[in-house]
């Protein structure tokens, strides 16, 4: 599919915490193909040396969540007049042609009057089993459709890293959701942008290496993807919270409902800390019935 010539300079946005020496690079090699944003939740950090004198730096000095962060470097990008954003993780590796293609097909749909909100690669984690499909809500399950072949996917749903915002829309739409602080923020902003009439859509041969958690473990045969005991209270409490909300599609909750329960089973059977992981859970289940939202 041709894409045609980018006609202006697309944004990024790049959120550290903590970052080492390879997560600077990156940021820095960004800056050279794009007019990139680093936002920092680093606490008490208020400088980072090594990074290129191109890159936008904006220190929390604090970790104000991932949405906060994101929402702040959509608007500089904004204010620095770009109509694009792609949004990375400290530790994303994307393509060059990642970062020409994906802006230039936003703009090709800009221009033929399509209502794109979001488009975004496929992404690839050896250890879940290689590339992910990309998915559709269905009642009690998703559907996955394949990242196979050269035509885009309509989706429900794209995850943040590596994906390239129409901030043409960022006005109708609405900044992401900063109470969520990071679990589902990309889910909930993708909902509102395919109420808003937008599509969103999967670009499948384009992949992006990327880890889903941390160190993945093997329960009952299957691997699933792992993360600490306090994103699992985020993960809990963030999915109650939005299958209470109205505008949330009943195919979502009901996938989530089914979820929720093998997930604490899971969490039951870790190898290690799994009393914690349990305890997590259930406090965020509690916190999300409660209404309880923000930083932990």
């Amino acid at each position: 599919m041709s894409t045609g010539s980018a006609t202006q300079r697309p944004g990024s946005v790049v959120v550290f915490y903590n970052p080492d020496a390879a997560c600077i690079e990156r940021a820095n090699r960004l800056a050279k193909h794009t007019c990139c944003v680093v936002v920092d939740n680093t606490p008490d950090v208020d400088r980072v040396e090594g990074l290129d004198p191109g890159v936008r730096y904006l220190p929390n000095r604090d970790n104000l969540g991932i949405a906060t962060a994101l929402n702040q470097g959509v608007e500089r990008l904004l204010r620095e007049g770009c109509r694009t954003a792609l949004l990375f993780d400290q530790d994303s590796e994307p393509t060059l042609e990642h970062l020409e293609v994906l802006p230039a097909l936003l703009a090709q749909w800009r221009t033929a009057g399509e209502k794109v909100a979001i488009v975004g690669p496929a992404y690839d984690d050896p250890r879940l089993g290689g590339v992910a499909s990309f998915v559709r809500f269905r009642p009690f399950v998703l559907a996955r459709v394949p990242a196979e072949g050269e035509r885009p996917v309509d989706t429900d749903f794209l995850i943040t890293s590596g994906s390239c915002l129409n901030l043409d829309c960022w006005s109708t739409v609405g900044p992401m959701e900063d109470d969520l602080f990071i679990d589902f923020v990309d889910l909930e902003w993708c909902i509102r942008a395919k109420r808003a009439g937008y599509r969103l859509v999967g670009v499948p041969w384009i992949t992006m290496a990327h880890e889903l958690g941390g160190e993945p473990v093997r329960v009952l045969g299957r691997t699933y993807p792992m993360h600490s005991p306090v994103r699992h209270y985020y993960l809990f409490r963030n999915a109650i919270a939005l299958i209470g909300r109205a505008y949330v599609p009943w195919s979502w909750k009901s996938t989530e409902l089914v979820k929720l329960p093998f997930r604490l089973i899971i969490y039951s059977m870790m190898p290690t800390a799994r009393r914690m992981h349990v305890a997590m859970a259930l406090r965020g289940l509690r916190d999300g019935l409660r209404g309880r939202l923000g930083r932990l």
